[in-house]
């Protein structure tokens, strides 16, 4: 296995984050350091980091419906809740991308770096798709320009499928990941958010589970995660 493998799937760090440990020169293997993220080691190389040795751990991937006011983060410096404090787990999990702290559904946490960046890399553009309640009823003006694109102060946003659900309540699907895109987008359209639950991630969809609920996935859904970001 390579090395930035290796070290994603000991729970250390996501891939990407994990070359740049190696090329920081933090990682040994058999006691000699290694900057080379291709360098094929095993269980029995001796694999360390800052002088700690790591091993393969198992991987988990657990759901989590966010309430509102809990952060999308693993600790929280100004001791706010965070999703990591929901799931009982062995693992040291870390949130897959994240929600603002008022935004509430679906968020996936997991020790398995890898995956955690093929569904987070744009290359991917594995949908999420949001429901938004907003002020007021967007006319079908408002609508196509959502579905066509707007344009935000970091540039047009990418045609979007958009759904009105019932007066005032709107679900967009997103392949891209800006910060508090749908918040902005529906602004930029007139229709301020005034509720915003991810509802669906990839071919997940949030159902069972209340609010500070989570469950872990089946290895058919991480099987379905995975090809979605194929």
């Amino acid at each position: 296995m390579r090395l930035v493998k290796f070290l994603a799937h000991s729970g250390v760090a996501s891939r990407r984050s994990a070359e740049t440990v190696i090329r920081d020169g933090r990682v040994t293997v058999g006691g000699e350091v290694v900057r080379d993220p291709a360098r094929d080691v095993d269980e029995t190389s001796a694999v360390a980091v800052d002088g700690e040795r790591v091993a393969p751990e198992p991987l988990e991937v657990h759901m989590l419906n966010k309430p509102a006011g809990v952060v999308s983060t693993a600790r929280d410096t100004h001791g706010r809740p965070a999703v990591t404090d929901l799931v009982e787990s062995r693992r040291r999990l870390y949130p897959v991308g994240r929600l603002d702290a008022d935004t509430t559904g679906l968020i996936l946490l997991t020790n398995d770096g890898e995956l955690a960046n093929r569904l987070m890399h744009p290359r991917y553009a594995v949908p999420r798709t949001y429901r938004a309640r907003v002020k007021g009823d967007p006319g079908e003006p408002a609508l196509r320009a959502l579905r066509e694109g707007v344009e935000l102060d970091d540039g047009p946003t990418q045609p979007a499928p958009v759904r009105r659900l019932d007066a005032g309540l709107l679900e967009i699907e997103l392949r891209e990941g800006r910060k508090r895109q749908v918040r902005r987008m529906c602004e930029a359209v007139g229709h301020p958010v005034l509720e915003l639950e991810r509802v669906a991630f990839g071919p997940l969809r949030l159902r069972g589970l209340a609010p500070g609920e989570n469950r872990r996935l089946t290895a058919a859904e991480v099987e379905r995660l995975r090809k979605s970001a194929a």
